[in-house]
């Protein structure tokens, strides 16, 4: 009995997945229809009218009703004049072409569905895609291709907690981040400096992430304190060693420099800061996770320790 009960939970929610899930799962692409449309990722004049070329369920338990259930998810989606069941895609069909008759029982091409859909719809506007909707294991699978090119519009295996879209999106980032890296483009991050103990600096860093490796970060950076207000440039260096980066800033004080273009005294003085203030930052993240460790130290004597945040988080413990 142990045994059993531990099995089923190693298992994992793949365990629990069959006909009980189709229903939500159904209710979720309905929502993610009408987001992709809303947003103009699914253009409604490419998909509407649509034709539902197969509705096929996977358990006896559903099979009495996925039928209807997905035209109905599909119509609040597309409105009721922008879907048309294709019946006769199900069934063997007949066609004659060139004097001779042509046998068929397999799924229709895009052809034969324009053909069909020319047959049937009378005064109707041409149908622009069509949908196939299947259930499996954890959900529902959707495609929907346009007619006229074949162009897939939207495909898409969807579950009850859209488990497989989060995993889906996850994969492709990392593949959009890996393929921009073999390229070398640039990325551009900010960072907001806060050391805080025994000395204060406060800056603002925009950098660009670049190189082979991408390793290297140069930008312009913004002081508020240390000096109070300056304007500059830093470089910084990613080390392996946990993502540290190792480098530095050279800021020049506006106030200074303000006060010296108007004034022939203080050429060689200051108001505030110095002219030019020249900072060695080291900055170590915490894992994962948007914020780490800084340590500055400037020109100034001011020698601080505090907090870093990466791509200006300002509540760091705020996911």
């Amino acid at each position: 009995m142990f045994l059993s009960l531990l099995l089923i939970t190693l298992s994992g929610p793949a365990a629990w997945a069959g006909p009980d899930d189709t229903r939500d799962a159904l209710d979720r692409l309905g929502e993610i229809l009408e987001l992709r449309i809303e947003d103009g990722s699914l253009p409604k004049d490419k998909v509407s009218p649509a034709i539902l070329v197969s509705a096929t369920p996977r358990y006896e338990e559903t099979a009495a009703w996925f039928g209807t259930g997905a035209v109905e998810v599909l119509q609040a989606a597309l409105g009721a004049e922008g879907l048309r069941v294709c019946e006769a895609c199900a069934a063997p069909r007949v066609v004659a072409i060139d004097g001779a008759l042509s046998y068929t029982t397999g799924p229709p091409s895009l052809d034969e569905l324009q053909r069909l859909d020319e047959l049937n719809r009378g005064d109707a506007a041409p149908a622009q895609s069509g949908i196939w909707l299947d259930e499996h294991k954890g959900g529902v699978s959707i495609r929907i291709v346009e007619l006229s090119t074949g162009q897939v519009l939207f495909a898409q295996n969807v579950d009850p907690t859209l488990v497989e879209v989060r995993n889906t999106e996850r994969v492709y980032t990392m593949s959009e981040e890996l393929e921009r890296r073999a390229r070398g483009d640039t990325l551009t991050h900010s960072f907001a400096d806060f050391a805080l103990y025994p000395g204060q600096h406060f800056s603002w860093d925009v950098s660009d992430q670049w190189g082979p490796t991408n390793r290297n970060l140069a930008g312009a950076t913004f002081s508020i304190f240390d000096p109070v207000l300056g304007v500059g440039g830093h470089y910084h260096r990613i080390t392996p060693l946990y993502n540290v980066s190792v480098g530095g800033k050279v800021i020049f004080s506006l106030p200074t420099a303000a006060v010296q273009s108007v004034s022939e005294d203080l050429d060689d003085g200051e108001v505030i800061d110095p002219l030019l203030t020249a900072a060695a930052v080291v900055r170590v993240p915490f894992g994962r996770s948007n914020y780490g460790v800084v340590l500055v130290a400037s020109t100034n004597g001011e020698v601080g320790v505090g907090i870093s945040l990466l791509n200006m988080r300002l509540l760091p413990v705020i996911p």
